[in-house]
């Protein structure tokens, strides 16, 4: 097994790892709702990808409304 012939200096070091360091990510906009979302990526806000509702966030909002309405009619007529 090799071994190194000389010691790697501190310079050729940083030199070496000068492209380790973290990039900017670039975000886009949504269409629908305008917030910044990151590029092939469904948009947390809204649930829209490309034109089409993904993640049907209103209808479960709906759901957890409802279900929570139940949970108090439960608790008050108890």
């Amino acid at each position: 097994m090799g071994l190194p012939a000389k010691r790697r200096t501190k310079q050729s070091k940083r030199e070496r790892a000068a492209h380790f360091a973290l990039k900017h990510r670039q975000f886009s906009t949504c269409p629908k709702c305008k917030k910044p979302i990151l590029p092939h990526h469904v948009c947390k806000f809204c649930g829209y990808y490309q034109g089409k509702d993904i993640l049907f966030l209103d209808k479960k909002a709906e759901y957890k409304k409802k279900k929570t309405k139940k949970k108090e009619d439960r608790a008050k007529n108890k």
